[in-house]
């Protein structure tokens, strides 16, 4: 049998190069707009059956579909969820981040916008910038303020999916039984705010709000945080009172910039 080497590298060899060879289809379709797969396995110099895998492992996730009957695909709406996501992450952090300005200075403290991704709440604001920086860091959801909002926002199936799992311990602390948890969200929706007493950190305490995207459906969490020291128990009331007026603000900055509803 013969075999040369463009054929022996056409297959993707590990992981990685398959996940090049997905993304390069992707920026191809982008550029020339809808595109037989053959055209497709051209560019990328690959064998058409290579091509057609990931064509299909795209499709699963409509990052494709098809244009029509011709045997074309086309970039799909799961790029537009995509970019939706992203879109909505960067609005919040931005009409944000003024108000997070002035709420550490009134509260002196640590005050953060985080949002749901890939199971933690990440952080997308800090006020102040410190060495300690948070951005971009995925927290635990049963262990934070900001997590907790999160989590007393699921649905049923959802938070049973989280209550089927281990809650890991990072402090003496840390909430890590069912039953104490679902109290605790339980206290979260009547009230509206969660806290946290060095449950993920020993000295850190923190109060958290929801805050609402457009539609009123829950887009991010807005926090304060200081150690035991600056912001005791007797303190939360009063901060999460100070946080959920300023997260109408921003609720109301997202929705102005969102525009009028639909008639």
């Amino acid at each position: 049998m013969h075999n040369n080497g463009k054929a022996a590298a056409a297959e993707p060899r590990t992981p990685t190069q398959a996940v090049d060879r997905a993304l390069s289809m992707l920026v191809l379709l982008a550029q020339r707009g809808p595109s037989r797969v053959t055209e497709l396995a051209g560019e990328l110099g690959v064998h058409k059956s290579t091509a057609s895998r990931l064509m299909t492992a795209l499709e699963k996730f409509r990052f494709v579909e098809q244009a029509g009957s011709r045997g074309k695909f086309q970039l799909g709406f799961g790029i537009v969820r995509l970019a939706g996501a992203t879109t909505a992450q960067l609005d919040i952090a931005r009409e944000s981040h003024p108000i997070c300005v002035r709420l550490a200075s009134e509260l002196r403290g640590t005050v953060s916008v985080s949002v749901l991704e890939s199971g933690g709440a990440t952080a997308v604001v800090q006020e102040p910038s410190t060495e300690r920086n948070w951005i971009g860091l995925r927290v635990p959801l049963h262990a934070t303020a900001s997590g907790k909002v999160l989590l007393a926002s699921f649905g049923f199936e959802e938070l049973e999916e989280v209550l089927r799992q281990p809650l890991a311990r990072y402090t003496d602390n840390t909430i890590t039984t069912r039953g104490a948890l679902t109290a605790d969200l339980n206290r979260v929706r009547d009230r509206g705010w969660a806290t946290a007493s060095g449950e993920f950190e020993r000295e850190l305490r923190s109060v958290a709000v929801p805050v609402r995207g457009p539609g009123g459906r829950l887009a991010g969490t807005l926090s304060a945080a200081a150690d035991a020291e600056h912001l005791q128990a007797a303190d939360f009331p009063y901060v999460a009172g100070v946080l959920a007026r300023a997260a109408e603000e921003i609720h109301e900055r997202l929705r102005h910039l969102a525009g009028p509803p639909n008639p």
